[in-house]
């Protein structure tokens, strides 16, 4: 077999059943974190390590669910199955179960026909690209087939039938014990995904009236016109039930989108604004730094500078701004698509605890999310997705590097322009700001352009 990358920018992923996400990989890929952890479990004796396996709601879960236990049990290693949970979540879990590595199967905002297996490490954080570089080597290099145990010393799998309380049971943890969300009423998305089960019951116990969308997955509909990519039913929710607030996760549920009282849109910089502004004030804010994305509206760091508060700009992908979170030590970052970080609390992006920290706020403060919105005013900005369907550098394209900065020098110091490659979809993303919508709507089709003509 040729050797072929597996690991992306938020580990595999990838249409179900084609390459690399088949059952035979994923069963490879069981084998190989099996390996690997055994190979770390030196100090265990005869106890066997143990790694815990959630998911989604997609139909292609169940195979690929089977496929990976099947590896890891052969290996010699124990699974923990928890079923449908949020990818933080299975983070919680590796932790407080003292696994020795955490695997979600989803793909997170995509349509059901994808899927995709992230790796945690017993820290309950992403594993860094030398370790999935680690486990690929294993995959195609490592003659696993020769060193499987046999008798009794191969693995079982048992099922954890408490995984969704412990979870619940945190994320209220997350939220201060003197505030209620009695009063509030909440319109909520699960995106069937996920989080169907779990989201509700947070919200329900904490005191809030819940009306729930989007909670019957078929396997089918996961992501389909609703969650965190379609925050527009839930807007309109809002309005229609005179809701405080509306709720939009994805299908892990490891990001969220609000809705406010009037229907507006709250994405994931506005929440790190409100969540930035209120830490600070609180002095609650380490180093009185967040970490954003090169994605993240200039809006963003124009509201941080009014308030003294300095902000880091990173890679897209929630995986490189935990990663410089923990280098530089500080606490609380995040993305505009809503992957929302607070280090004291998760390891990973959690829709959920997002969303109750905004919701203490609010609380606190007794002020309406359409105030605390416009804290931040943003500064207009176009998103263009062009779906391709082969890669190139985009230095190589003839006349984009002209075009950028033909672009750029008739923004000025206004806006700007950023291109790069989708880590999880085929496709290019272009993001254009500039005071005129008009004049950014042009640039963007004109980029669109020339990319969709090489690479389509």
């Amino acid at each position: 077999m040729s050797i072929k990358k597996l690991f992306g920018t938020d580990g595999i992923r990838g249409t179900a059943n084609h390459f690399p996400m088949t059952t035979e990989i994923a069963m490879q890929v069981g084998r190989a974190i099996a390996y690997k952890v055994k190979t770390e479990n030196t100090g265990a004796g005869d106890k066997k390590p143990k790694i815990v396996i959630g998911k989604d709601t997609r139909l292609s879960g169940y195979m690929i669910e089977q496929a990976l236990s099947s590896g890891i049990c052969s290996m010699g290693v124990n699974v923990l199955l928890v079923g449908p949970l949020p990818t933080p979540g299975i983070a919680f879990l590796t932790q407080n179960m003292r696994a020795d590595a955490g695997i979600v199967i989803s793909a997170s905002h995509n349509l059901f026909q994808d899927n995709g297996i992230k790796i945690f490490g017993r820290d309950g954080f992403k594993l860094p690209v030398a370790e999935e570089k680690q486990i690929e080597d294993f995959v195609w290099k490592g003659d696993l087939v020769n060193r499987l145990p046999t008798a009794a010393a191969v693995g079982k799998t048992m099922r954890i039938d408490d995984a969704i309380g412990r979870y619940v049971v945190y994320v209220k943890n997350t939220f201060p014990q003197a505030l209620t969300l009695q009063g509030l009423r909440i319109v909520l998305d699960c995106a069937n995904g996920a989080a169907y089960k779990v989201a509700p019951w947070v919200f329900e116990e904490l005191g809030a009236e819940v009306i729930k969308l989007a909670v019957s997955p078929t396997g089918t509909n996961i992501n389909d016109k609703c969650g965190a990519l379609y925050p527009e039913s839930v807007s309109k929710a809002v309005v229609e039930y005179r809701a405080d607030i509306g709720i939009s996760l994805d299908g892990d549920a490891d990001r969220v989108i609000l809705s406010d009282e009037q229907g507006q849109i709250v994405n994931g910089d506005h929440v790190l604004a409100i969540c930035a502004q209120d830490m600070a004030d609180k002095k609650q804010l380490s180093q009185n730094t967040i970490v954003a994305t090169h994605m993240s509206n200039v809006g963003l760091e124009q509201f941080l500078k009014k308030q003294g508060i300095k902000i880091l700009l990173t890679e897209v992908g929630d995986k490189y701004v935990v990663e410089a979170m923990r280098q530089g030590g500080y606490i609380l970052g995040g993305e505009q698509s809503g992957h929302i970080i607070f280090l004291e609390n998760s390891t990973t992006g959690d829709g959920l605890v997002a969303a109750l920290r905004v919701l203490a706020v609010m609380a606190q403060g007794k002020k309406k999310l359409s105030t605390l919105r416009k804290l931040m005013v943003d500064v207009p900005q176009v998103l263009r997705n062009v779906r391709v369907t082969k890669r190139k550098d985009l230095h190589d394209i003839t006349g984009l590097d002209t075009l950028v900065k033909q672009i750029e020098s008739k923004l000025s110091e206004q806006g700007r322009v950023f291109l790069r490659f989708s880590g999880t979809e085929p496709v290019v993303r272009i993001l254009v700001e500039g005071p005129s919508r008009d004049e950014i709507n042009q640039a963007a089709e004109e980029l669109a352009n020339i990319i969709h003509r090489e690479l389509a």
